[in-house]
């Protein structure tokens, strides 16, 4: 008798209330479907955050950040140490990355991977010759010419060339040598020219098929052994501005006829030369408002990659400093990139060493918003 009573408690326990209906089980729950959306129309105020993901460097991305809104709207898989590039009509991107068979060894393989900007979803692969540069990223890895019927890669194995694919055919149609000048930089409609370390720039036209037709040797515009230039250089219509070690300003123009070269210009008096350094990995120009963004640092020979803890502003119109803005690098650590957004109306964005973006007034450097902790390790912001 006293086991049934026993068996009978331990059956009231197991249904939690004695005499209480058992509950019914839960619907089931409804299934999902996944479907491709089309983001909102691109403007100014997109940031394409280039995600070196320093922990797993083969899986780079990049976010696509909308700066009015302050979201994150997708992002683009890069693979190993890609180039990047935004089409000129801006409905496209393109990503040259590398990958292997066994995650990081094995059979290599390098591709040109086409990503509609509408939707992110990869359109095309082409597949390249495995000889891409490989290095932290720039304007210049890899980039379209004027008409996007070629894009351009920058090789290096360590001989340098560029290899030409033919966007039409889907394929690469030539390989270029470049007497050891690095980078691609779009400089005519069937033109592009490369960074030599005799401080000149090789330039060289493509024709109808992507085949060499002519090249040319600029004059020396920098001194390589008395000051280097970062090889970041600033893209803005034909110009492209780079700044040296030193903190020279040297501006190139690119037209019909051979390059044309500015007077350099000074970011720092006499007394600053040599104490006060541009660093990082990435500087500004706004064009509408004519100004120049340098991440500074006070600095010593060979500092030239360490994080700005202020952000000077110049006036490029008149080659002189306008602003000097501190960066609190106990909240956010030093400045390692910037970039501005090229319309009337611009947003400075500031990259820290914590991955935070900071979303500036460039007219002011009051910051209208921070983005804490973007991916792992934000390198370098492209906008259309």
């Amino acid at each position: 008798m006293r086991a049934q009573m026993v068996s009978a408690a331990g059956l009231c326990l197991g249904l939690a209330v004695c005499g209480s209906p058992v509950a019914a089980p839960p619907p089931p729950i409804a299934t999902e479907h996944l479907e491709v959306t089309h983001l909102p129309a691109m403007n100014a105020h997109w940031a394409f955050l280039f995600d070196y993901a320093e922990n797993s460097e083969i899986d780079a991305r990049v976010f696509v950040y909308d700066a009015d809104h302050f979201r994150q709207l997708g992002q683009i898989d890069a693979g190993y140490y890609p180039g990047f590039a935004i089409s000129p009509d801006k409905k496209m991107s393109a990503v040259a990355t590398t990958y292997w068979s066994r995650g990081w060894h094995g059979t290599r393989a390098d591709v040109l991977e086409l990503t509609d900007n509408s939707t992110l979803a990869q359109t095309r692969e082409i597949v390249l010759p495995s000889r891409r540069m490989q290095g932290p990223p720039t304007a210049f890895d890899i980039s379209y010419s004027p008409d996007q019927r070629f894009l351009f890669v920058a090789d290096l194995t360590p001989a340098a060339s560029l290899t030409v694919v033919d966007l039409n055919k889907g394929a690469p149609v030539a390989d270029i040598d470049t007497d050891g000048c690095v980078l691609v930089i779009p400089s005519g409609p069937r033109r592009v020219s490369s960074l030599c370390e005799s401080g000149r720039l090789l330039s060289i036209n493509v024709g109808e098929d992507g085949h060499e037709t002519s090249r040319s040797l600029s004059a020396q515009f920098f001194n390589v052994d008395r000051d280097p230039i970062f090889v970041q250089g600033i893209p803005t219509g034909n110009q492209v501005r780079f700044i040296s070690f030193l903190g020279d300003v040297y501006t190139v123009t690119f037209g019909a006829g051979e390059p044309r070269f500015d007077a350099p210009w000074p970011l720092v008096s006499a007394a600053e030369r040599g104490k006060w350094r541009p660093g990082a990995n990435q500087f500004a120009f706004q064009p509408h408002l004519a100004r120049l963004y340098v991440p500074m640092h006070v600095g010593r020979e060979g500092s030239h990659k360490e994080p700005g803890s202020e952000i000077w502003v110049f006036d490029t119109d008149r080659h002189v400093r306008v602003a000097r803005w501190v960066v609190d690098r106990k909240r956010y650590g030093g400045v390692i990139a910037v970039q501005a957004s090229q319309d009337a109306d611009p947003v400075l964005y500031a990259v820290t060493e914590n991955s935070s973006v900071l979303m500036m007034d460039p007219r002011s450097g009051q910051i209208r918003h921070v983005e804490p902790k973007v991916g792992q390790t934000v390198w370098y912001v492209w906008t259309p």
